[in-house]
């Protein structure tokens, strides 16, 4: 039995709180700094997940056999460093393993490297230079900050003045502050995304069930990009061959890459796949579970998610069985309105309780706080409501009756979470 601190506050870590909150290991499970639905399933702690010498020291005090690191920003600031030069078992990459996803220059330098499919790119980090290459090109372009940027730093440009535009909002108007002091201009690639997440322990890879992600804010893919408007697992795109070829030609040479690389990667790999007519090519990836992903994934998950994590902290990845519930899933981000842009706080949120009423149905919360024994908004993703189904026609079905038995003012959500595993 041991005492484990997740750190993070969003739906993601309400999922792995949920998950972990099961264990037969798990002795008390602190979060910090957790959210309302994480307080039903462990102690929430007031600490910012960016106040590295604060979760240490705290860490410390209450005897922590395992810290799960949840989001990416105490990630690339290097908490599992910090942890573990202090003996303290922790799951997640150290920051030089983690700028896999916090530096997207890193990324194309070792998928070049491992010689893994990945759309053709180039590196900028002055504008005018940036500007001179997007205009001499004929055909959609893709522009990313390099660093940081919560998920939202991609516009996909079918114009080139469309790119010229984003470069300069990026590099210029740093709308996402230092992350965009260097620009990746990418081609665009055309085919279905998929999420591809795997455990690793430095030499293992344990691939996980499926999923796909919904970025842009609108029906049909359309609108700005966001953290994530609701995910589904198992991907029907993703089939066995597929699968095996992602693992064989982009998650084996990565992780030989990092080795050579003189930094390991340990934890939660995941790989943003575009499955082309071509073959899967790698689009980014992220040091950790994605979000919301994660909700549907850990939703399925059968096993004892505390037992992997030590498992992978141990390097003892290859003797673990991970068993999965057949049923698919499908998670429905309700949004405050106006979310990516400038939104609202501070509305009242009502019918959780009866939206879970079925045990195959489970609202993680995300953007979310509590005050006078109410539930209201804080962020621009609020909730995920997540449910199983026999299909997956079934399970978009049961997301979608719950999302209807929730109510807050401006609440927002894509009406086709799903849609293109049907089709």
């Amino acid at each position: 039995m041991m005492n484990v601190l997740l750190v993070g506050s969003g739906g993601r870590e309400h999922a792995l709180g949920w998950k972990l909150s099961q264990s037969k290991e798990l002795s008390q499970l602190y979060i910090a700094p957790g959210n309302p639905g994480t307080a039903q399933v462990g102690t929430n702690v007031d600490l910012k997940d960016n106040d590295i010498a604060g979760l240490v020291k705290f860490a410390q005090e209450k005897d922590i056999g395992l810290v799960v690191v949840g989001p990416e920003d105490p990630l690339a600031m290097g908490l599992v460093d910090a942890l573990t030069a202090v003996g303290i078992k922790a799951f997640g990459p150290t920051a030089a393993a983690a700028a896999i996803e916090a530096d997207k220059a890193f990324a194309k330098k070792m998928m070049n490297a491992g010689s893994i499919p990945t759309a053709e790119g180039r590196v900028f980090e002055k504008y005018g230079d940036a500007k001179a290459y997007i205009a001499s090109r004929d055909a959609a372009v893709v522009i990313k900050a390099a660093g940081l940027a919560k998920g939202k730093g991609v516009f996909v440009c079918n114009d080139p003045a469309d790119g010229i535009l984003a470069a300069e909002k990026v590099m210029v108007e740093r709308i996402f502050g230092d992350a965009g002091e260097r620009i990746i201009v990418e081609e665009k690639l055309v085919g279905q995304e998929a999420s591809i997440l795997a455990f690793v322990d430095g030499h293992n890879i344990y691939v996980m069930e499926s999923s796909q992600d919904h970025k842009p804010v609108g029906d049909g893919d359309t609108g700005p990009n966001t953290g994530g408007m609701g995910a589904y697992s198992p991907a029907p795109v993703v089939t066995d061959k597929v699968l095996s070829q992602i693992e064989r030609e982009v998650l084996v040479p990565l992780v030989d890459c990092m080795n050579r690389n003189g930094t390991p990667y340990s934890g939660i790999l995941y790989a943003g796949i575009m499955i082309t007519p071509g073959g899967p090519k790698v689009l980014e990836f992220n040091a950790r579970f994605g979000d919301p992903e994660a909700q549907p994934i850990v939703m399925r998950m059968k096993s004892d998610l505390l037992e992997v994590m030590l498992a992978v902290c141990d390097l003892r990845l290859h003797k673990v069985q991970l068993n999965w519930d057949p049923r698919p899933a499908v998670c429905v981000v309700m949004a405050s309105g106006g979310y990516p842009d400038s939104y609202e706080k501070g509305k009242v949120i009502t019918g959780i309780e009866e939206a879970e009423r079925s045990s195959d149905i489970k609202v993680f919360h995300a953007g979310t706080t509590g005050k006078d024994g109410q539930i209201l908004t804080s962020g621009g993703r609020v909730l995920g409501v997540t449910a199983l189904g026999t299909t997956i026609a079934d399970a978009q079905a049961n997301a979608y009756a719950a999302v209807k038995k929730i109510n807050f003012d401006g609440a927002y959500y894509r009406s086709d979470i799903a849609a293109k595993a049907l089709k």
